[in-house]
């Protein structure tokens, strides 16, 4: 397929580049021109402009930081996309935005789904990704094709928006479990005891997650280059938060690990690993 694909950060090169290796033929886009090169070097073509990329695409596809990204460019899919175009929007924006844009995009006739995903920097390079899709039931098996490209758990979970909200709900979970990881070296190196050794032995048992498997060795060895940043979790966060209030619910823990968050990156962690919620913790205890 013609895939167009605007945004090409730490999650969406490795996915444009995953399509590549499908079969299909990418046309990227990005602010910065280096990414759009190196998308070029693996046998993509580049874009000028997101009107460039859009253009003979019969998918597009955006992978962006924010809201805002995606108000600024959904008006140009809309309007430049081809009749029948799918959208696929996989950045993690707020569910309301996403509904936004399924209006307008089914007003021009071109069919629209969200579809964030969790996985991290990883599973976007071994095309691993959980996806959580939201739109009409006939646009996301349009899109599941392309999807099982680039995730091993593409679901279905609502009307559109509703692939937002478990985002959401997903983001509250890992901040939750960096942040008791974090907690829990803290106390096994206070101690005495070897933090490797407790984690091994967590990770094995009830208390294992994939944030375990993952992350315990660069946790406990502070290293913390970014997968996924703390400035983007402090900005799931807030959907998170935010999506509460608008379901009228109490969520006492997600907002204790929005503000862990948020200290991360008022501490100035926000370019690093969300893992760096250790950093806050340890700052706690002196």
């Amino acid at each position: 397929m013609n895939i167009g694909f605007v945004g090409l950060g730490i999650m969406g090169s490795p996915m444009a580049a995953n399509l590549l290796k499908a079969g299909h033929v990418v046309t990227g886009y990005d602010v910065s021109a280096e990414r759009v090169e190196q998308l070029v070097g693996l046998g993509g073509k580049g874009a000028s402009g997101v009107v460039d990329a859009v253009g003979g695409a019969e998918v597009v596809i955006t992978m962006l930081p924010d809201s805002p990204q995606v108000e600024e460019v959904a008006p140009l899919i809309v309007e430049y996309g081809r009749p029948n175009l799918l959208y696929i929007d996989m950045s993690t924006i707020r569910p309301e935005t996403s509904r936004w844009v399924a209006r307008q995009a089914a007003a021009a006739g071109v069919r629209a789904v969200d579809a964030p995903v969790s996985g991290g920097e990883r599973g976007a390079i071994d095309g691993t990704l959980s996806i959580m899709v939201g739109g009409a039931a006939e646009d996301v098996e349009a899109a599941r094709p392309v999807l099982g490209t680039l995730g091993t758990t593409v679901v279905h979970v609502g009307p559109a928006g509703a692939g937002q909200t478990v985002k959401a709900a997903n983001q509250l979970v890992v901040g939750g479990i960096y942040g008791l990881v974090s907690e829990a070296i803290v106390l096994l190196e206070a101690s005495g005891v070897d933090p490797l050794a407790g984690l091994d032995v967590l990770a094995g048992g009830l208390a294992g997650s994939r944030i375990l498997e993952l992350k315990r060795h660069t946790m406990v060895r502070r290293e913390f280059n970014p997968g996924f940043r703390i400035d983007l979790h402090h900005k799931d966060m807030g959907i998170a938060v935010a999506a509460a209030r608008e379901a009228g619910v109490s969520l006492p823990l997600t907002g204790q690990v929005a503000q862990l968050v948020a200290a991360a990156r008022a501490q100035g962690h926000g370019s690093l690993d969300h893992s760096a919620l250790l950093k806050v913790v340890e700052r706690l205890n002196g």
